[in-house]
């Protein structure tokens, strides 16, 4: 079977969808049966074709990224070229340009949608695209979704709710276990910036609400590390400015290692605002470390990951009181802290492994 995977970027671009398409294609590459390539487009640039992870990647040349999406041109006559040896094209959403492109060069294809999440903030884009995206989940053989919530809550999925198919994302557990050298790590990181340490990882992007998490720190006696980058970071640097928290949040650029950083860390907080968070990968990885998660009740896939009073706390979104209330309650309250930490372990082995996540789809994909 030859497999065109498309997504809006790739490695070594850092994002959500990005490392499951990274996952999906170094899993089937390895198949004897299976050939997959990857389409994507250049975060700004001209054509590239290479080979990282093994994988054959086509990145199509982009004038830039215009409210979250490439501009290309190229990107079509790159989808007409490879789409004619293709077999099956699994298509990552949202991702616009490739709904008009399927509909133009590769409507005799079959085809499979990874539904990650609405087109929630560009609305007039996502109304132009409409048409195309219906025609294309009429025509895909099945749709795949990261979470439950997504299909009651999503403007679009209840409308073709018997082709769609919940896989939770996995992850490696063993790759997330503590041993000698990251214990080193762990113990440098803490003497770094001391403790009760709360960690936060993500691009610096409006949806994760990170401004909300710097002000609940007024009222929290713990340090707060985020790592990531994006655009807020300067906004996000004076918001710690006028809150005098410059000793107490610290902000770096994103880590080769995050599981020191896990293990080094006591909560995890996830203060996502906005439902383009649909699931939270970083939760999972946090779990595995066996770390209580902090998340907020937004209508999408984020709170079925770590489960209210099960291996963690969820909050309103945009709740800076909430969130530091939720801190302190698992600061203090070291009992209903240890069942948090005991339960996490748990349910990453029960529902987020990543040899359950493979086998259910290729599973769907064989059929």
């Amino acid at each position: 079977m030859k497999i065109l995977q498309i997504n809006k970027l790739y490695y070594p671009w850092i994002g959500g969808i990005e490392t499951i398409a990274r996952d999906i294609a170094m899993y089937f590459n390895k198949k004897d049966d299976i050939d997959l390539v990857n389409l994507v487009c250049q975060p700004q640039g001209k054509r590239k074709k290479d080979g990282v992870d093994g994988v054959v990647t086509h990145r199509a040349s982009s004038m830039g990224i215009v409210k979250g999406m490439p501009v290309s041109i190229d990107f079509f006559f790159l989808f007409r070229k490879l789409v004619k040896e293709t077999d099956l094209i699994f298509i990552h959403h949202p991702f616009p340009l490739t709904y008009i492109a399927y509909w133009l060069f590769g409507r005799d294809k079959e085809v499979v949608v990874w539904y990650h999440s609405d087109i929630v903030k560009q609305k007039f884009l996502r109304k132009l695209f409409d048409p195309f995206l219906r025609y294309t989940l009429k025509k895909a053989t099945h749709v795949f979704v990261s979470n439950k919530t997504l299909l009651q809550t999503s403007y679009i999925l209840p409308q073709f709710v018997e082709k769609c198919r919940v896989i939770y994302f996995g992850i490696d557990v063993d790759t997330f276990r503590k041993d000698s050298t990251r214990e080193e790590e762990s113990n440098a990181i803490i003497k770094t910036y001391g403790t009760p340490l709360l960690l936060s990882v993500g691009r610096l992007v409006y949806y994760k609400g990170f401004s909300y998490l710097i002000e609940a720190m007024k009222d929290v006696n713990a340090q707060l590390l985020i790592i990531g980058n994006g655009p807020l970071k300067d906004e996000l640097s004076e918001l710690i400015r006028k809150y005098n928290l410059e000793e107490r949040v610290h902000i770096i650029d994103p880590v080769d290692d995050l599981v020191p950083y896990y293990h080094a860390c006591d909560i995890f907080v996830l203060p996502s605002s906005e439902s383009s968070e649909v699931f939270g990968i970083v939760q999972i990885e946090a779990l595995a470390c066996g770390k209580p998660v902090i998340n907020t009740a937004l209508p999408t896939g984020v709170p079925e990951v770590s489960v209210d009073g099960k291996t963690g706390l969820t909050v309103p979104p945009k709740d800076s009181g909430a969130l530091s209330d939720a801190i302190r309650t698992l600061l203090e309250d070291r009992d209903m802290y240890q069942k948090y930490s005991e339960h996490a372990l748990i349910e990453v082995e029960k529902r987020f492994r990543k040899e359950l996540f493979f086998s259910q789809l290729e599973r769907y994909l064989e059929r």
